[in-house]
């Protein structure tokens, strides 16, 4: 008797929780948030140089805003289909430091170049909603449409003074080529990446999720490369939503 009991009771909050999961039928909204970012790879020193690091401290922080929408695939709105158009400033960082071969009176020379990438992201995500919670899974296709290219040098000398310089207009890439600040023919046009998150949403559509995307495709153009380096995008995302409801 205790277990037909137990079970009722079981089968009545699985009635409550399914019933809370009601998403609300179709909604569509805005998003927008921060993206911490890198490349990684087994042959990425190939392409950014020894001095490279891929460690999660050394990721480059910068942006993401678009649109998104939730389609219900369940009466209940349990599973549901969510695809965003959203626009993603990607990148990396590579520091150097040269403390040999330097002209009398020069300690040290540091080098960082910062190229950051700017993405149209398209997430094709499936979603699990759970009482608000929900949970996402699926692949994401990109378009690299350009590139901003920043450098900075600082020259320390041995009387303990130190000279520092920006150039915002080149950068010097995986062959040593220095590239104007357009410049984007070495790096893959497109990037395929898998996609995995967690969030909170609201009834009234306010939502904050969680979600890392790592990409399949070589960052790197390596048609003409006959070693074919390898590095891929890496990036984690932070985003505030408010996803209409329609009724």
């Amino acid at each position: 008797m205790k277990k037909y009991i137990a079970l009722t009771l079981a089968l009545a909050s699985a009635a409550s929780i399914a019933q809370a999961q009601d998403a609300g039928g179709f909604r569509i909204g805005v998003k927008v948030g921060g993206t911490y970012s890198n490349v990684s790879g087994d042959n990425v020193s190939q392409i950014t140089g020894p001095n490279y690091s891929t460690d999660l401290g050394d990721y480059k922080l910068g942006y993401n805003a678009g649109i998104g929408a939730i389609i219900p695939l369940s009466s209940d709105g349990f599973f549901s289909f969510a695809p965003e158009l959203l626009y993603n400033r990607k990148g990396y960082e590579i520091q150097s430091k040269q403390t040999t071969g330097l002209a009398a009176g020069i300690k040290s020379v540091e080098q960082e170049q910062q190229r950051v990438l700017h993405y149209l992201d398209v997430p094709l995500l499936a979603r699990i909603n759970a009482g608000g919670l929900f949970f996402e899974l699926g692949p994401q296709v990109s378009y690299l449409f350009g590139s901003k290219n920043k450098s900075e040098t600082t020259t320390k000398f041995a009387d303990g003074t130190k000279d520092k310089v920006e150039n915002n207009g080149g950068f010097l890439d995986y062959t040593g080529i220095s590239r104007d600040d357009a410049y984007k023919s070495d790096l893959a046009q497109f990037d395929i990446s898998g996609v995995a998150g967690v969030g909170y949403m609201t009834d009234g559509g306010l939502s904050l999720g969680l979600r890392y995307a790592r990409g399949f495709n070589s960052l790197i153009d390596t048609k003409d490369t006959d070693n074919e380096p390898k590095a891929f995008n890496n990036a984690f995302t932070l985003q505030l939503g408010y996803l209409i409801p329609t009724r």
